[in-house]
């Protein structure tokens, strides 16, 4: 318990033992350092000075959170940390998704180490102004399920923000797991007095999901830390006709390929509907999706992005969807987001802003 740290075997929502609760509060009751928490000295977590000392070299941290697993949060991230490198500006993105860590592949970086020097941890880097720090270059076996309790998980995010040296960055782009729980916590009490920009937060249309992000939104308010803006992701398929395959049922039941016939079809009769993009509700949005939610909660809402199949393919190729013209309906979207947040919170485009 050096520095203040949470000891591995304590419980899940350890206080920690420099708080005023240490060894009293209900989830001490049983811990084997109970009597040691409740005893020793309290006071500032030195790592906390460590923390703030490594990250007055960054100018703006932005969380990127959601409600529930499944919505594109990660594939969001990874986008945004993208766009921002492409506008020259300075980025770093910090994956503390312990047990979920998709960043690594959504940036093209699997199977890559993490270097230590005298100054800290190096992250790993896609381009010279974009570097990336996750747990998931720290498996020895990318199948290896991560089996931590709150503490432990804690202690690696600490260690994140106090040992990792990013140098100089404009933008440090935090990846959060779904939820509420101990590492929403830890990252905005361990960034607290370093300054947080705000948080964005990622959804799909549909009400199950709205109801989550609810509490995401309450989270941040609770917390002090400001909602950017809410992101609607997976907003409809959107993609060009040319890409849809064609089916015809048979008199058995079956789904007969007929893409082949469709295009010849189009191509000879009306060609120019080659050129238009189709687009298909996926999830009910009834309700009025996230732009009502936002409308009721009092934060901003910063667009909607289509399902879009190539963007699909962009994450699991671990490349950015603004190099080409292949993500026709994402692509446009998502950059649209990324400048109305920048220009909401005064923020250029401008490289060194």
């Amino acid at each position: 318990m050096e520095n203040g740290e949470i000891p591995e075997n304590a419980p899940e929502h350890c206080p920690g033992p420099q708080s005023e609760t240490a060894g009293k509060g209900d989830a001490c009751q049983g811990c084997p350092n109970q009597e040691i928490c409740a005893t020793a000295p309290k006071g500032p977590d030195p790592d906390l000075v460590a923390i703030v000392e490594r990250m007055a070299t960054v100018k703006h941290k932005i969380l990127v959170l959601s409600g529930k697993g499944g919505v594109g949060k990660s594939t969001f991230s990874a986008q945004l940390a993208f766009a921002l490198a492409a506008m020259d500006f300075q980025v770093g993105l910090l994956d503390i998704d312990i047990c979920g860590p998709s960043i690594p592949k959504m940036l093209g970086l699997e199977g890559q180490d993490i270097h230590q020097s005298n100054i800290g941890w190096s992250p790993v880097y896609v381009e010279s102004n974009l570097g990336v720090m996750s747990i998931g270059f720290m498996l020895p076996n990318p199948d290896e399920a991560v089996i931590w309790r709150g503490p432990r998980k804690n202690g690696l995010i600490k260690q994140f923000l106090k040992e990792v040296y990013w140098g100089e960055l404009d933008f440090l782009v935090v990846d959060a797991p779904p939820g509420t729980s101990d590492e929403h916590i830890s990252i905005v009490q361990f960034l607290q007095e370093t300054g947080i920009d705000g948080a964005v937060i990622v959804t799909t249309p549909q009400q199950v999901s709205l109801i989550d992000v609810r509490k995401e939104v309450s989270f941040c308010k609770k917390v002090g830390v400001e909602v950017l803006g809410v992101v609607e992701n997976m907003s409809g398929l959107s993609q060009p006709l040319s890409e849809f395959k064609f089916t015809r049922k048979t008199e058995t039941g079956e789904q007969k390929d007929m893409t082949e016939w469709a295009m010849a079809y189009m191509r000879e009769k009306a060609p120019e509907m080659l050129n238009l993009i189709a687009f298909s509700e996926v999830f009910d949005s009834s309700g009025g999706g996230a732009a009502k939610m936002c409308n009721d909660m009092g934060v901003p809402f910063l667009g909607k992005v289509p399902l879009d199949p190539q963007l699909c393919k962009a994450a699991e190729e671990g490349r950015s969807c603004f190099l080409d013209d292949k993500c026709q309906a994402s692509a446009p979207a998502l950059k649209m987001i990324i400048e109305k947040m920048l220009a909401q919170h005064n923020i250029s485009t401008e490289n060194g802003a």
